[in-house]
């Protein structure tokens, strides 16, 4: 039973999921998207961009090698980043299964690297300490009863439309629950299942798109949870529920629901592709990707930031810088993060709050002149400092006995006015540590 002690129920999390308590408290997890487009190396969905047959694509299983992947460095690169948990794509919408499956002779075990991938994968960042997230896709242009819709490689594909008429969506869906059932048998304590994706809006007039009904996805949900009691699964299964994931946008305020706040993740790439994209140059920056966690957890959600593995295995130096950048900020600011959510106080211009019981974070992305005005705190701050190294900040009142004279900055009665040294601290983004008085 889910046993969550906040102050407010979350209104998409039903009683049956496990406790969201370590998600909410985690924050910051690492999504990794591996797989065949990875040597393809231009977009996740090559197949059915460029319309291709399976059995061209075949030849990037045929050329999988990623003789450079080492478990171990993933793992390690995302804990010194500050991440708790990782996301990683078990199957993609090409079909391919990362791990030794008995369902499928697609499989990684019967690439040129011959080793269960996921497996590796699973154990080294469990090593480290991270908890274990597995994407699935409910789509598969491989399967050959996966029915031909205005997604697939093939659906302009005449002759071949006309050769697979009789596929039957529900022998793929036996197929596709099984091999969910395997990842959640066989690879021990899963804490987050990731699926993905639901379009029953869609209508191209000679098909229409697939959703509940089409993945059976109570049963799904079910088979789930009395595999994995304690596991969270997100809302992309077409029920209402779950984890609520907006792809590639950052909402415009902190997300409620009918008055009470909902579980939510923001899911963001680094340059804008999930697979290796050798040709992608639109890199966010690392100040960027920052301010992506800084507002998602302000706004009570989390961030799962998106890295590409290339084809031998190895992540872009690019991708590790940014993580390496992030992990030195959070080594001096994580208690900002962690536990944190939003505040009910309103931030200056271009800042962001998190608060986390009676401390309050001031997230500054422009360094003011000497002066932040912090409305609605007067009466209320019994201490604040730099979080990078604990150096007091000095703050002044209202005094209704005070001279204001031209030279002086005005405060409004209800307002605090932080006093802050001329130079920026040497942090990409300064976070005041501000104690409430109980």
């Amino acid at each position: 039973m889910c046993t969550v002690t906040n102050e407010k129920k979350y209104e998409n999390w039903p009683l049956q999921y496990g406790n969201p308590e370590w998600f909410i408290h985690d924050r910051f997890g690492l999504f990794i998207h591996f797989g065949l487009y990875s040597p393809a190396a231009r977009h996740e969905w090559v197949m059915t961009h460029e319309k291709t047959h399976p059995n061209t694509y075949r030849k990037y299983f045929n050329h999988f090698e990623p003789d450079l992947l080492n478990a171990k460095e993933w793992a390690h690169a995302a804990k010194q980043a500050g991440m708790k948990y990782f996301v990683i794509t078990t199957k993609h919408h090409e079909g391919f299964a990362l791990w030794d499956t008995k369902l499928s002779e697609y499989k990684v075990t019967n690439t040129p690297i011959k080793r269960d991938l996921l497996r590796e994968i699973i154990d080294a960042f469990r090593e480290e300490g991270l908890k274990v997230g597995l994407y699935h896709s409910l789509i598969d242009w491989y399967h050959p009863e996966f029915t031909i819709d205005g997604l697939h490689p093939q659906r302009d594909d005449e002759d071949f439309k006309k050769e697979n008429t009789g596929r039957n969506i529900d022998k793929y869906v036996e197929f596709m629950h099984g091999q969910v059932r395997e990842l959640l048998t066989n690879f021990g304590k899963i804490d987050y299942i990731w699926f993905d994706f639901s379009y029953p809006h869609r209508d191209w007039g000679w098909a229409k798109g697939k959703g509940e009904n089409d993945w059976q996805s109570k049963k799904l949900e079910k088979m789930v949870l009395e595999l994995q009691p304690d596991i969270l699964i997100n809302d992309r299964l077409d029920l209402n529920r779950g984890v609520i994931t907006p792809e590639q946008y950052q909402p415009n305020e902190h997300v409620e629901k009918d008055g009470h706040p909902v579980i939510w993740e923001a899911c963001q790439t680094m340059n804008g592709t999930w697979g290796y994209h050798r040709d992608n140059l639109d890199w966010k920056s690392t100040e960027v990707l920052l301010k992506m966690l800084i507002d998602t957890v302000s706004k009570n959600g989390n961030l799962l930031m998106n890295i590409g593995p290339n084809g031998r295995g190895e992540f872009d130096s690019r991708s590790i810088e940014r993580l390496q950048k992030i992990g030195e900020w959070m080594r001096l600011h994580s208690r900002s993060i962690y536990g944190a959510k939003h505040s009910e106080y309103k931030p200056p211009l271009d800042c962001r709050y998190t608060q986390n019981g009676n401390r309050l974070y001031l997230h500054i992305y422009s360094w003011p002149f000497r002066h932040l005005h912090l409305k609605g705190l007067a009466g209320k701050v019994k201490y604040a400092q730099l979080l990078n190294d604990a150096s007091e900040v000095h703050f002044r009142e209202f005094d209704p006995e005070e001279v204001i004279t031209s030279t002086e900055t005005k405060i409004d009665i209800d307002s605090v006015v932080l006093e802050l040294p001329v130079q920026k601290p040497d942090v990409l983004v300064p976070v005041v540590e501000i104690f409430i008085i109980d």
